[in-house]
């Protein structure tokens, strides 16, 4: 079993304004051993990207608040982390690559001298101008950039050549764990594929651990070796990726993700959503966040928090797991 290079435990984020609070991350638990990918699952608002801010002590200074659990890297807890010591290491230890590389980059300095700055600013191995010119050619060889673009400006390159690009600062430092948000949120089919593709090739050659967060379920069965589904700032199901897609019990939430995703193999003519609408992250219902759009939903859902339920390595927040044959209660 892989050493756990992170791991994270009760994390809760809320954004806190005058006129409301936010639940945006509650009380979530996992952990990711070096070397190791985890796929996070859920649609939009579940909290996935908060969660990534929070472990790059990024969130919004005035209304961002992780308000309990722990961040832990390394064996460091990075919440109680001095920020001038969080500085070193965000962005050589710990990497993003962020949702739209549309603004991820800064539009009036050229791509090499934003690789160099990255470079520049944890250059622990003191290396010379011309080590960094080295490398900045290194990295931009490595996700398919010539280096002789490394003049141009960000204007000069198409979408997916600035999510290379914004690749290419990212694994600047070799980082021990990349976060990659929604890496072809932004992208065409085929370029999506050219930058999954990529960044598994990557993270192989590298052996850098990473956190994959996406929609896209089949993004996840091709790069991830654990998969951690979100619903409205909580973990509902987690497992291995075997356990994810082979396995045969789900969460409810997790059989309407399936449902939601075309199959070429399938007669049906129409795709199967899950209705309704994620809850309002400022009034969360009193049960299980999801029982207001679960067809198994009981009286029970409605008015009692579900407990954790597992099977090995298979986590399930539903009280339908408590009768269910193989399925324990996590103490």
């Amino acid at each position: 079993m892989n050493e756990a290079l992170l791991e994270v435990k009760d994390l809760t984020v809320k954004y806190v304004t005058d006129l409301e609070t936010v639940h945006a991350v509650n009380r979530i638990s996992f952990s990711l051993g070096r070397g190791q990918t985890i796929g996070l699952v859920g649609e939009t608002g579940a909290g996935k990207t908060t969660t990534a801010l929070s472990i790059m002590r990024l969130l919004p200074e005035r209304t961002g608040k992780v308000t309990g659990g722990e961040i832990r890297f390394a064996g460091q807890d990075l919440l109680a982390m001095p920020e001038h010591e969080m500085q070193a290491i965000r962005g050589e230890k710990i990497a993003m690559i962020f949702q739209d590389p549309m603004t991820s980059l800064n539009p009036v300095m050229t791509v090499g001298d934003q690789i160099a700055e990255a470079l520049d600013l944890h250059n622990d191995q003191g290396r010379s101008r011309e080590q960094i010119q080295e490398r900045v050619d290194e990295v931009l060889s490595m996700v398919g950039i010539p280096p002789q673009r490394k003049s141009e400006y960000p204007h000069q390159f198409s979408g997916g050549m600035k999510q290379r690009v914004v690749i290419a600062i990212a694994l600047a430092c070799e980082p021990e764990l990349l976060i990659a948000d929604e890496p072809t949120t932004a992208l065409d089919v085929t370029i999506q594929a050219q930058v999954i593709s990529m960044i598994r090739e990557l993270r192989d050659r590298l052996q850098t651990a990473m956190i994959m967060i996406t929609h896209d379920l089949g993004i996840v069965a091709q790069t991830c070796d654990n998969v951690a589904v979100m619903y409205a700032g909580a973990l509902i199901e987690i497992g291995s990726a075997e356990d994810i897609f082979l396995g045969g019990d789900h969460h409810p939430y997790t059989v309407g993700l399936f449902g939601s995703i075309p199959n070429l193999r399938s007669k049906a003519k129409r795709l199967t959503p899950i209705p309704g609408l994620m809850p309002d992250p400022t009034h969360l219902p009193e049960g299980c966040s999801f029982s207001p759009r679960c067809p198994h939903a009981t009286e029970q859902c409605r008015t009692a928090p579900p407990a954790v339920y597992t099977r090995g390595s298979h986590r399930i927040c539903c009280h339908l797991f408590a009768d269910r044959e193989g399925w324990k209660e996590d103490a």
